[in-house]
């Protein structure tokens, strides 16, 4: 059975890009281009990880991460442009689970998801090989 990631972000060729990444590493991907849309996804779905922008149209990224952990406790990775120490120690100390500055490699970025999947209890380490 492939995990979910949700994968949000508001720019449609960084969803297009990593969303066909993913799919092809075995992943079943969802994706959302707002916070809002984000929040509603991940009640409605609940994703095995989420895969999270900072800067966003509508709710940030930041406050998104916030809203999350009320209801859901499945990993988080930051993936910003956002490259300020403050900003990853915020965002870390806010619940996200691993935080990834654009540019970024997506094959890092695929066995990060792996390496929180398998923290999470949700992979075991012989499915991420």
């Amino acid at each position: 059975m492939s995990k979910t990631i949700l994968v949000v972000d508001d720019e449609s060729k960084m969803l297009e890009m990593i969303g066909n990444y993913l799919q092809k590493e075995g992943f079943g991907v969802m994706t959302a281009a707002a916070g809002r849309e984000a929040l509603r996804k991940a009640k409605e779905e609940q994703p095995d990880l989420i895969v999270l922008d900072w800067m966003m149209p509508d709710i940030a990224g930041i406050e998104v991460l916030a809203e999350l952990r009320k209801f859901s406790q499945a990993p988080v990775i930051m993936l910003t442009a956002k490259t300020e120490e403050v900003d990853k120690l915020l965002g870390l100390e806010m619940g996200a689970d691993d935080y990834i500055t654009k540019p970024f490699s997506l094959r890092e970025l695929s066995a990060r998801i792996r390496a929180q999947l398998r923290r999470a209890g949700v992979l075991s380490a012989a499915a991420s090989d």
